[in-house]
């Protein structure tokens, strides 16, 4: 767990890592350092390889046919890609939230409890019921459901159903945090609690979030990626990229000339 970690430890490293879709050269040679206990933002004009790379820390592209990835990626100095990788494991450990709240068609109990149940995290009921309900309470969502627990997940509004999809990720006790665009598709009050919550939960996990919002990104980041057309343009502090940005496509992209 990141809390054993110092923080500044290097948690994910990306050395010259390069994605193809078929023909389509979708991420160039990036380097980028991801930090134990940081929340770490990826901004930049859509198509420019944020939700790819993200997608390449827990081998979700593994998934799309045509996908070839290359370079080194490694998770606490283990290579990612390494074929004696079980990649059931490795997306425990790296967990992801979606654009879209995607819960089970299950109960919201259930919801929770089917990651630790297929990974055999609970040794007896009891247990169980544990870790459903402090992941609950971790994703702000136990005090408004914990009466509601059998009814299913797919009756709550959007926001509670994005809150229930991350202590649905953070019931298996993920090292990190993937986010691609986790607000996009909520009002702003949701938005406000899911970005309260992130705030909580990068003290005990490494976050990763893709926004197409830099408001967000400054709200919520210690440090910024910005990817532009398959290149990592520039990374920094989050105050530094949005204050004084070193190169031009940054500072273009901050400003609202392109985008």
């Amino acid at each position: 767990m990141n809390a054993l970690l110092p923080l500044g430890t290097i948690k994910v490293k990306a050395q010259g890592v390069n994605v193809h879709y078929g023909d389509k050269h979708a991420l160039q040679s990036v380097d980028l350092d991801i930090r134990a206990g940081e929340v770490m933002a990826l901004i930049g004009p859509s198509g420019c390889g944020k939700s790819t790379f993200l997608r390449c820390i827990n081998r979700m592209n593994d998934l799309v046919d045509g996908a070839r990835v290359t370079g080194s990626l490694t998770l606490d100095g283990e290579d990612i890609y390494d074929r004696a990788i079980d990649v059931v494991q490795l997306r425990a450990r790296v967990g992801m939230v979606f654009q879209k709240p995607n819960p089970f068609p299950k109960s919201i109990y259930d919801n929770v409890a089917y990651g630790p149940r297929i990974h055999g995290l609970a040794r007896d009921q009891a247990e169980l019921d544990e870790i459903v309900m402090t992941s609950l309470e971790k994703a702000g969502l136990l005090a408004e459901v914990k009466d509601r627990l059998a009814e299913s997940g797919t009756g709550l509004s959007g926001g509670q159903q994005q809150r229930l999809c991350i202590a649905r990720a953070i019931a298996v006790s993920p090292e990190v945090i993937l986010m691609d665009e986790p607000c996009s598709a909520l009002d702003p009050i949701a938005t406000a609690k899911v970005e309260e919550l992130i705030d909580e939960l990068h003290e005990n996990f490494t976050i990763v979030i893709v926004t197409h919002s830099m408001q967000q990104a400054a709200r919520v980041s210690q440090r910024t990626a910005f990817f532009h057309l398959g290149k990592l343009i520039e990374v920094g502090d989050t105050e530094q990229i949005f204050t004084n940005p070193q190169q031009p496509l940054t500072q273009g992209y901050i400003t609202g000339r392109f985008g």
